[in-house]
């Protein structure tokens, strides 16, 4: 690998002088509410309906409302980052062209590499959960589904060729659609936290901290590893449920990936997802209040929790709006990713770094119309024919690891590129950041060590790809060697 590689940066303005030419023809369809709508169809999914009950029983008691608490808090520093970095760099790359301009091409393949794992295999995982949902909630009206398993492949293969579908031909139309699925995503969650609230028993929150006991790990973290086992309940269980919780906030930064398609996104964009994150913050904390409050938190079913709860107080019907909820919960994730990988890919590609035909765009639709297809052809795959519900690890860990180079880029930018407009400034840096930082490790050591292996191995066969074709097709490259400039004075992208 050449240095010069190493060192050579995307110039600020290829990321903040946007839709100049051809290659920024993305149609601009969303607004702030648009932005939130959103942040809160890739973060509200089905685990809004199971992991407060889960953390509960197993880790943190009625102390999970804490949980979920310090969760938000440590996910709103990321955003924070993001939303200055993202007002700054309105692009669709995200992430990763904020590191090509601040730390050069190598770490923006890194983090690149790491987003197309975190958003292609969350497709599938999604896709994958919502089958089966699916079919379990069809068997919760009475219906006898025979072949389940067989069932849900063929769910899974509908379900992602219809989103991807509505991706490809158009941010309108999924827009609109995601708009009516989240509205009613929504309704199921009120409905939950109001006819819930009405069986709220007081006593069931009992002393909030209930009495430490040794924890049971399956899979060792990389925290056990170094401090052995720990506890559950009391005050340590409240941060260790923690780390857990945060990956169902995950999913904000998606939102930046759409900047070019919004109306004035160094404003809109900070906006649209800072809203968005609290507002599903508030959302899971009501649903948690409720959770512990129904019933004691020693009585709580692990495969079904909020559902089991609700027959236990007599509201046998919830069941099906809770399904229905799961359902619409997870079709609007799996619109958002896929949107979201779309564009990382487009962005990539669009700057030579991966095939070239994945960064052009529909002259019908103004979408990446091949990048679309691709990412829905792969997810199909790893869907049907591997195992992917053992690996949502990965999905988090290459979230986290894009998490580390936002707040380290803002520190550096401020440093190194102070009179670039921002739209949005990360206040008390660069102490938020570091803040940042340190909350985003905290949560990876709490991760498998399994996971980090796997994680390291994907990411040395990314190194190996750039240097086999993204190294030698880069366009940054080119323009670098070309003798003369473009009639324009610019890189020719």
């Amino acid at each position: 690998m050449s240095l010069s590689s190493i060192t050579r940066r995307l110039p600020p303005a290829e990321a903040t002088e946007l839709r100049t030419s051809a290659r920024h023809a993305l149609a601009q369809v969303y607004r702030t509410a648009d932005l939130v709508v959103l942040g809160l169809g890739v973060m509200i999914g089905a685990g809004i309906f199971s992991i407060a009950g889960q953390q509960a029983a197993t880790t943190a008691g009625p102390g999970v409302i804490l949980s979920f608490m310090i969760a938000g808090i440590a996910c709103l520093l990321a955003c924070l980052c993001y939303a200055e970095l993202s007002s700054t760099m309105p692009r669709s790359g995200s992430a990763y062209t904020f590191a090509y301009v601040i730390f050069g091409e190598v770490w923006a393949w890194i983090i690149g590499w790491a987003l197309i794992l975190e958003l292609q295999l969350a497709a599938a995982v999604v896709a994958k959960a919502w089958s089966q949902i699916t079919v379990g909630a069809i068997g919760n009206f009475g219906v006898r589904v025979p072949y389940p398993d067989v069932v849900a492949n063929v769910l899974v293969v509908v379900i992602l060729v219809l989103l991807t579908g509505v991706v490809a031909v158009g941010a309108r139309i999924g827009l609109r659609a995601l708009w009516i699925m989240v509205s009613a995503k929504l309704l199921a969650i009120g409905a939950v936290i109001v006819v819930g609230a009405a069986h709220v028993d007081v006593a069931n929150f009992g002393d909030f901290y209930a009495e430490p006991e040794p924890r049971t790990v399956a899979k060792a973290t990389v925290l056990d590893v170094f401090f052995g086992q720990g506890q559950a309940f009391g005050w340590i269980g409240v941060f260790a449920a923690a780390p857990v919780i945060a990956f169902a906030y995950i999913g904000f930064d998606i939102v930046a990936t759409a900047a070019e398609e919004t109306v004035n996104p160094r404003a809109v964009v900070p906006k649209g997802m800072i809203r968005s994150l609290v507002i599903a913050t508030v959302i899971y904390i009501a649903v948690a209040a409720v959770m512990v409050g129904m019933i004691p938190y020693t009585s709580i079913s692990l495969d079904a929790p909020l559902s089991s709860a609700f027959q236990e107080v007599g509201e046998d019907w919830m069941v099906h709006v809770i399904d229905a909820g799961a359902v619409l919960g997870l079709t609007t994730v799996i619109l958002v990713l896929i949107v979201g990988q779309t564009r990382v890919l487009f962005s990539m590609a669009r700057d030579g770094l991966l095939p070239r035909p994945l960064g052009a765009i529909s002259r019908a639709y103004h979408t990446p119309q091949r990048a679309t297809l691709v990412i829905g052809a792969i997810a199909i795959v790893l869907a049907v024919f591997v195992p992917v519900l053992t690996m949502q690890e990965l999905v988090v860990m290459g979230t986290l690891f894009a998490f580390l180079f936002v707040a380290a880029g803002v520190i550096v930018m401020r440093r190194t590129m102070p009179d670039l407009e921002r739209g949005f400034r990360v206040p008390l840096s660069p102490v938020l950041p570091v803040a940042s930082l340190i909350a985003t490790l905290w949560l990876m050591v709490n991760l498998q060590t399994l996971t980090w292996a796997w994680f390291a191995l994907w990411m040395a066969f990314g190194l190996l790809v750039y240097l086999v074709y993204g190294r030698r097709h880069s366009l940054l490259a080119a323009d670098q060697r070309a003798p003369v400039p473009n009639s324009r004075g610019r890189h020719r992208r």
